[in-house]
C-alpha cells in the first residue's frame, strides 16, 4: 500500500484522495445516512445490536457536530463517505476496565461513532492515521460481534486491554495505541 501525507489528505492504494475536515451543521443529514449504512453493514455482518434502535440519532450526530468533534471523510468526487468523533480527554466509560488493562495512564484522545458508507476503502485507517497526528496516544472500543472493527484495530497497530462497558451497561472491547515519539 502506497500512503502520502499531505496536510489533511490520505492517498490509498488507488490513489483516489480522502480527505478530513471538520464536520458542520450541513453535514448532518449525509452523517445519519453514513451512519444508517453503517447500521445495515453491521447487522449484515453478525453484529445487529452495536448500534440498534437508530444510533446514533440526530441529536447526537449534531450535539457531536456542535461540540466540534465531530468530523467527515470525503472522497475526491463522492463528497461524504465517512466520519468519526475526536475527543480529546478522559472517556468517563473507560475508567474502569476488566480482563485487562490500558496500556498507560497518560493522556488520550478516544475515537468514537467510526463510520463508513462502504464506498470505497480506505475510510477507518484515514481516520485513525490523521487522528495520530493530533493526538499520539488513542483509545477506542467495539462491539465483540463488530468482526472487520477488531480486525482493523489489530492490523492499525491498537492493542485490546480488556472490556470497558457504555453508559446503558453494554460491554465493548477496549483497544489503545500509544505512539511515542
Amino acid at each position: 500500500m502506497v500512503v502520502v501525507y499531505y496536510e489533511d489528505y490520505y492517498m490509498d492504494k488507488d490513489f483516489s484522495l480522502l480527505s478530513v475536515r471538520q464536520a458542520v451543521a450541513a453535514d448532518v443529514p449525509a452523517l445519519l445516512d453514513v451512519f444508517a449504512q453503517a447500521r445495515r453493514f453491521m447487522a449484515e455482518n453478525g453484529n445487529p445490536t452495536q448500534w440498534a434502535d437508530g444510533y446514533p440519532d440526530a441529536v447526537q450526530v449534531e450535539s457531536d457536530v456542535a461540540a466540534g468533534h465531530c468530523f467527515v471523510v470525503e472522497y475526491d468526487g463522492l463528497g461524504v463517505v465517512g466520519t468519526f468523533c475526536l475527543v480529546e480527554g478522559e472517556d468517563p466509560t473507560y475508567a474502569v476496565i476488566e480482563d485487562g488493562h490500558w496500556l498507560d495512564g497518560d493522556a488520550y484522545a478516544t475515537i468514537h461513532r467510526l463510520a463508513s458508507r462502504g464506498v470505497c476503502g480506505g475510510v477507518a485507517r484515514t481516520a485513525v492515521e490523521w487522528s495520530m497526528t493530533r493526538c499520539a496516544n488513542l483509545r477506542i472500543d467495539t462491539h465483540a460481534d463488530n468482526a472487520p472493527m477488531l480486525g482493523f484495530l489489530q492490523k492499525a497497530g491498537f492493542t485490546r486491554c480488556g472490556i470497558i462497558y457504555c453508559r446503558d451497561g453494554t460491554p465493548r472491547v477496549a483497544f489503545q495505541r500509544h505512539d511515542r515519539r
